[in-house]
């Protein structure tokens, strides 16, 4: 399924983060969080300003980026789940 995302929106697949921590030990599903972190899939055109002009977004498609806790919201595709946010709930994109 091709996804769109509006505007400033853009659609983030989360990354999977490591479940052994550096001593060795495996972390349960039940003490798992849910990663802060993920790979964007999809961009909208950008952000429409006062003016009626269109901003085009800092982020593009296959940037890893740090996100918020609670932003965005959740929908599964494929069996997959994704969150669709808006550009301003990213708080850095990673190297």
């Amino acid at each position: 399924m091709n996804v769109k995302p509006l505007y400033d929106r853009i659609l983030v697949k989360r990354v999977e983060e490591e479940t052994k921590t550096a001593g060795g030990l495996f972390i349960p599903d039940s003490a798992k969080e849910k990663p802060q972190q993920g790979l964007v899939s999809a961009v909208g055109a950008g952000k429409v300003l006062e003016d009626g002009s269109l901003r085009k977004l800092d982020i593009k498609v296959g940037d890893k980026i740090l996100f918020s806790k609670y932003s965005g919201n959740e929908i599964k595709m494929d069996g997959v789940e994704h969150l669709i946010m808006r550009e301003d709930d990213v708080l850095a994109i990673l190297d």
